[in-house]
């Protein structure tokens, strides 16, 4: 005999939907669940958030209201906020991709496309995924150092989103950038190194199908430290291709170096990211990794 789903055993999803990352109005997105949600596995339920730090507020209440599924619609830093409160819950995490790099969702073979990734969900197939801890935040993807970290600050006024925004960034910044002295203590060994930036890779990538540690391993318990030394200008468009061709880790000009707990000293107080949000400059910074403390549909 067919089992039947009675109406009362559907699991409850909330989706949290930033209506304006990656530049997207996102105003019909209800359409899309209404089509390609199975309405015979989840009871779902929609809210927009309204200002930087609403999808924490309300991924804090819906954990308390006991949903069984949040997702979060938006690009890498509302999935951030969503994720960084669903650690260690139980609960289920879904991701619409809507962003400028989807690191992340990439990362997971989640669909860029919105119908084909709510679709996804009907699966009901989870993961569970490491997070990594850098002072009291939580990133999902890599966290950062040097100069990415001052693109990051950069193009986050930039009115230009998306790829090419990111780029005009870049080309802006590379001739006239310094590379900082860093040191670093990993496991418990010490290392001084002067690196063009540092970026500690959860993931393999930091969006864009732009791999910084091709090996990385988003559930393996450990974090890549990874290290772009002070290169010639002519490189840096060798560093962007061996990235896309997942085959960077090869260079002489970058350092990998796994580990589980972390600090990084900068020579003095600089810019940093965590999953390509910029934060206030600091100095010091304690990272560690969170293992299998993160379920995502996928």
């Amino acid at each position: 005999m067919a089992f039947k789903r009675d109406v009362l055993s559907r699991e409850r999803i909330l989706f949290i939907v930033n209506p304006i990352s990656g530049g997207e109005d996102k105003i019909r997105f209800p359409e899309l669940v209404d089509k390609f949600l199975d309405q015979k596995i989840f009871d779902a339920e929609i809210v927009f958030s309204e200002y930087g730090g609403h999808a924490s507020y309300l991924t804090e209440e819906a954990i308390m209201q006991e949903y069984d599924c949040i997702v979060a619609v938006g690009g890498d830093g509302t999935i951030n906020e969503v994720a960084s409160k669903m650690v260690f819950s139980g609960r289920k995490m879904g991701i619409i991709p809507c962003g400028s790099g989807n690191g992340l969702a990439r990362t997971l073979n989640i669909p860029l496309k919105k119908e084909k990734a709510v679709q996804l969900l009907n699966r009901n197939t989870v993961r569970t995924i490491d997070s990594g801890k850098f002072n009291n935040k939580r990133f999902f993807n890599v966290a950062g150092f040097g100069f990415d970290a001052r693109i990051s600050a950069l193009f986050a006024d930039n009115a230009q989103r998306g790829l090419k925004g990111y780029v005009v960034s870049v080309l802006k910044e590379i001739s006239r950038y310094e590379p900082k002295i860093y040191r670093l203590y990993i496991d418990g060994k010490k290392y001084e190194r002067k690196a063009f930036m540092i970026s500690v890779a959860n993931s393999s990538q930091y969006g864009n199908n732009a791999h910084i540690s091709p090996k990385a391993r988003i559930d393996d318990g450990l974090l890549d430290v990874c290290i772009i030394k002070p290169f010639p200008l002519y490189w840096f468009p060798v560093l962007i291709a061996r990235m896309l061709l997942k085959n960077v880790d090869g260079s002489k000009y970058l350092e990998i170096i796994k580990g589980k707990n972390i600090k990084i000293e900068q020579e003095e107080i600089g810019p940093v990211h965590i999953d390509g949000e910029p934060l206030t400059e600091i100095k010091q910074i304690d990272i560690n990794v969170e293992h299998l403390s993160l379920k995502v549909l996928v």
